[in-house]
């Protein structure tokens, strides 16, 4: 329902009165929760109506360069940044020793849909979508983590489960990053192939679930604050690592 909504609503808020806080308010939550059935899935989820005037979905691709990085110095100081160029090579086009990226396919592939605009279109000066979340998390006034994912529009759910399972779970950072990954973005479910999640494919397709076994881009790079000092941890699925000084 969260990517039904996001593909509904948000675009540069300088061209699209983006409804953050509708999006985000307690009744609204909880009026959506409610049509969750924790024992069939309910295949593809509707955006929600959000008193204004509705747009049409978003038609995007997903593209796979993209990369993140977490830092903490000595200081203090801290930076959780993920930069992508969209496609290999980005737009092809190289200026200064650097190629340019081609976020141009973070716009919406079409700007209508069954006659009706889609906020995420193309437009003169408009910054497109993105699903990159780069995260610091402040504690008791201090900092606590940083963190951040690649991985195309599933960078969201991979960020999404990491936080939860740090600040939520007090999970050990090491089973945050490393665990298996699963992902539904408002269509099939993606079960992270040869993980213990695989073993749940029968179970979630009896419940409605359309399964994928595949490989996930997953790539968590994270950084918190223990009693201990800091520690970090870099996904094993890609080619980062963690190292201190």
């Amino acid at each position: 329902m969260a990517f039904a909504d996001r593909d509904q609503y948000i675009a540069d808020s300088d061209f699209v009165d983006v409804p953050t806080l509708a999006m985000l308010d307690k009744q609204y939550l909880t009026k959506r929760s409610a049509l969750i059935n924790e024992k069939r899935d309910m295949g593809k989820a509707t955006a929600g109506i959000i008193g204004r005037k509705e747009y049409a979905a978003n038609v995007s691709i997903a593209q796979p360069n993209t990369s993140h990085l977490s830092i903490v110095d000595k200081e203090g100081n801290a930076i959780s940044m993920t930069t992508s160029i969209e496609m290999g090579f980005g737009s092809t086009v190289m200026v200064g020793g650097f190629l340019l990226n081609n976020q141009l396919t973070d716009f919406s592939l079409a700007p209508k849909v069954n006659g009706k605009l889609v906020a995420n279109r193309v437009e003169a000066n408009k910054r497109p979508r993105s699903s990159m979340t780069p995260v610091i998390v402040m504690k008791d006034d201090e900092l606590f983590a940083v963190l951040g994912s690649p991985g195309g529009s599933r960078i969201i759910n991979y960020v999404g489960y990491a936080l939860l399972g740090l600040l939520e779970f007090e999970m050990d950072l090491d089973d945050v990053v490393n665990g298996p990954r699963f992902s539904n973005r408002n269509g099939y479910t993606t079960l992270e192939k040869d993980s213990i999640l695989a073993q749940y494919k029968t179970q979630l397709e009896q419940m409605g679930h359309t399964i994928r076994l595949s490989e996930l881009t997953s790539g968590i790079h994270a950084i918190i604050k223990t009693k201990d000092g800091w520690k970090g941890a870099a996904d094993p699925r890609r080619e980062g690592t963690a190292k201190g000084l």
